[in-house]
């Protein structure tokens, strides 16, 4: 197939652009060149700014089969998307977000069905606008979108951390022996996903027609305490 990427270079994006590498498909990236990424195998790079409708459109006018944003953050830029590639791609992939779901959690363990609202974080909140606008825009104008919601995902770029960032300075502090913050008494659970295991269930749905109009969220199946997580840290750490 031939594929789009909107993004392509990120901590989970470069995952996926491999794993498509590595089952043979025609990958394109479109990013502002701002940051890079070794394949195994050359993409095409089209240099661009994704809130750009002239560059959207451009890269729409190839009529790739599946198209994959990493950068869609507001309601705003997948509507970009919307106009871009309604009728100019089969399907469409969004990267949305774990954090959607709801907070408190009825229940611990937590499905695609589980219902979406986070008064917490702004960012939760825009991703869920995306997902409204996605899935209104495929009920009225049959854009083809799939969602795909990840938990924490991890790679040799991203340390995790409960505290933002990509945890560097988690790590410097541990070497050091100075304490870390860990959410709460630290037996918070969550389960963290490397971006390899993720872009494995990320590319199988690619070409999916079944997918289309389906949320997904993709995650290891490991529940872990903060506590646990961050003594693993440190123990790969030295």
């Amino acid at each position: 197939m031939r594929m789009l990427f909107l993004g392509g270079t990120g901590n989970i994006s470069a995952a996926c652009v491999e794993r498509a590498l590595a089952l043979g498909h025609d990958v394109t990236v479109l990013n502002r060149g701002r940051q890079t990424a070794a394949f195994s195998r050359p993409v095409t790079q089209i240099r661009g700014d994704r809130h750009d409708p002239l560059a959207l459109g451009e890269a729409a006018a190839n009529h790739y089969d599946v198209v994959a944003s990493f950068v869609g953050f507001t309601s705003d830029e997948v509507a970009l998307d919307i106009e871009a590639f309604g009728g100019h791609t089969s399907q469409y992939l969004h990267i949305s977000s774990a954090s959607a779901y709801c907070r408190p959690l009825p229940h611990y363990i937590v499905t695609e069905e589980t219902p979406l609202a986070n008064p917490y974080w702004q960012y939760a909140r825009d991703k869920i606008a995306c997902e409204q606008a996605l899935f209104a825009a495929q009920r009225d104008r049959r854009f083809p979108v799939t969602v795909v919601r990840p938990s924490y995902t991890y790679s040799e770029s991203w340390i995790p951390s409960g505290v933002g960032g990509h945890g560097y300075t988690i790590v410097a502090r541990m070497r050091q022996g100075q304490p870390i913050i860990s959410a709460g008494d630290g037996q918070n659970l969550w389960v963290m996903t490397h971006s390899s295991d993720f872009a494995v269930g990320f590319v199988g749905l690619m070409g999916q027609q079944a997918a289309i109009g389906e949320a997904f969220h993709i995650t290891s199946d490991e529940v872990l305490t903060w506590d646990t997580i961050y003594r693993t840290i440190g123990h790969a750490a030295g």
